[in-house]
C-alpha cells in the first residue's frame, strides 16, 4: 500500500515510539525532576505520578548530583541523561553530560559515566530518535556538541563540537552566541539548535552511524527574538520556536532539512505590562494544541493549531500557581500536564480538556527545590 506523505510520516513516527512512551491510561509513572541543587535539593528526584487522579506521591532522591538541570530518557527506557550545570569539570571551563542506568522497579538511578560538555553554561540535552546520539547545547559559550551512546548506555567523549559566532541587537542578552536547545528533526536526518544570542535556528546534518553533526543552514528570526526552545508537530510538517526575548512563538513549515517561517504570534494577552521571558514549548500528542510557558506573567499560554497550515491562534493563558515556570511536561496520553515553578519550589498538575485543550487546575502538586525539568517513564 502506498501512503500519502502526511499519513506516511504519522505511521513512521508512531511505529518508532518506544513502548515506555506509548500512552498509558491507568496505573502510575515515574516522574523524574531535574533541578538546581542546594539546601532543598541534592540532585535528581523521582516521584510516583498516578494516571487516574493526577496525584504526585513518594518523592525520593534518585541520584545525588550537582545542578542536574535538564534531563532526557533513552528510547529503550533503560537510561537517563542529564546536563549538570557546573562551572568547572575536570579542570575545564565546562559542564558535564551524565549518563545513568534506571532501575524501573524503584526509579533509582546509577551513574554510568560523565563527560565534558566542551563549553560553559550547558543548558539542554536531547537524543536522536534511534537513541544512538546524544546532543547538548551550551548557553554560556554559545556552542553545541554531539556524543555517541554506547551499547551499555555510556556516552563517548564529544564526537562533534561546533562553536557559534556572532551577536544580536540586545546588548545585555545577545552580546554573543547562546545555544539554548537542540532537537532532532522528525525524519532524524538533522538536528535544530536554537541560539538565543544570534536569533537563529541552526540546522545540522546528523549522521547517526558516527554521531557527527555538520552545519547545514540557518533559519533567521526577527532581530531581538531570542529563540530558546523548539517543539515538533506530530505530523512532522511543522515546528515551533518559543522566543524568550520577544515573548513570541514562531511557527515553521518543515521539509528535508529546510525550515520556513509561516507565522509569529505573541505568548501574552494584549495590554500585558511588565517583563516576561518565555521558557518551554510543547505540542499536545494529538497535534491540536501548542503550549508555551511565560516567566513573568507566570502562565502557560495555550494555542489552537490549524491542521492545514500549522498556524496558531492563542486561546488563553492559565496561571501556573507559582513563579518562574521554567519547564512543563505533557505525559504521553495527553491528559496531564505537569509544570515546574523554579522560583517558588513547586510542581503543579493540570488536566488537559481533550475537547478544547484548556488547562484545568487539579489542586495537586508537590514541593521540590528549584525544579527545572520534568520527564515521565512507565514503571517496572
Amino acid at each position: 500500500m502506498i501512503l500519502n506523505g502526511t499519513l506516511n510520516r504519522r505511521v513512521l513516527m508512531q511505529a518508532a515510539l518506544p513502548s515506555f512512551l506509548m500512552a498509558q491510561r491507568s496505573g502510575s509513572l515515574w516522574l523524574y525532576i531535574g533541578a538546581y541543587t542546594g539546601e532543598k535539593n541534592k540532585g535528581i528526584t523521582v516521584s510516583q505520578f498516578d494516571l487516574g487522579s493526577g496525584a504526585i506521591t513518594e518523592m525520593t532522591l534518585a541520584a545525588e548530583s550537582r545542578n542536574p538541570s535538564f534531563l532526557e530518557l533513552h528510547p529503550t527506557g533503560k537510561w537517563l541523561y542529564a546536563i549538570c550545570e557546573v562551572a568547572n569539570f575536570e579542570g575545564q571551563r565546562a559542564g558535564a553530560l551524565c549518563a545513568y542506568s534506571i532501575d524501573r522497579a524503584t526509579g533509582k538511578l546509577t551513574l554510568l559515566n560523565q563527560v565534558s560538555t566542551k563549553g560553559s553554561g550547558p543548558c539542554h540535552v536531547n537524543l536522536d530518535h534511534t537513541g544512538k546520539v546524544a546532543m547538548i547545547a551550551n548557553y554560556g559559550s554559545g556552542s553545541v556538541a554531539s556524543y555517541r551512546i554506547e551499547a551499555d548506555g555510556k556516552v563517548s567523549q564529544a564526537v562533534s563540537f561546533i562553536q557559534h559566532e556572532g551577536k544580536g541587537p540586545n546588548p545585555k542578552r545577545q552580546e554573543g552566541p547562546h545555544g539554548h536547545s537542540i532537537n532532532p528533526t522528525p525524519d532524524n536526518r538533522f538536528a535544530v539548535a536554537c541560539d538565543l544570542g544570534l536569533d537563529e535556528v541552526r540546522i545540522y546534518a546528523l549522521n547517526t552511524a558516527t554521531a557527527e553533526m555538520t552545519f547545514h543552514k540557518a533559519a533567521k528570526l526577527a532581530p531581538g527574538s531570542g529563540p530558546r526552545h523548539f517543539a515538533w508537530h506530530p505530523s512532522g510538517k511543522y515546528g515551533y520556536a518559543v522566543n524568550e526575548l520577544a515573548s513570541t512563538v514562531t511557527a515553521f513549515s518543515y521539509a528535508a532539512g529546510d525550515l520556513k517561517e509561516t507565522q509569529t504570534i505573541s505568548t501574552l494577552p494584549e495590554g500585558f505590562k511588565g517583563e516576561n521571558w518565555p521558557a518551554e514549548i510543547r505540542v499536545h500528542p494529538t497535534g491540536k494544541w501548542v503550549y508555551a510557558s511565560n516567566r513573568g506573567e507566570d502562565t502557560i499560554a495555550a494555542f489552537r493549531v490549524e491542521a492545514k497550515t500549522g498556524k496558531l491562534t492563542r486561546m488563553e493563558n492559565t496561571p501556573t500557581q507559582g513563579k518562574n515556570p521554567r519547564n512543563f511536561h505533557i505525559e504521553a496520553s495527553g491528559r496531564w500536564m505537569v509544570a515546574a515553578n523554579q522560583s517558588t519550589n513547586n510542581v503543579i498538575v493540570f488536566e488537559i480538556d481533550q475537547k478544547t485543550g484548556a488547562l484545568k487546575t487539579t489542586g495537586k502538586g508537590m514541593t521540590v527545590g528549584q525544579p527545572v525539568c520534568l520527564r515521565t517513564l512507565g514503571r517496572g
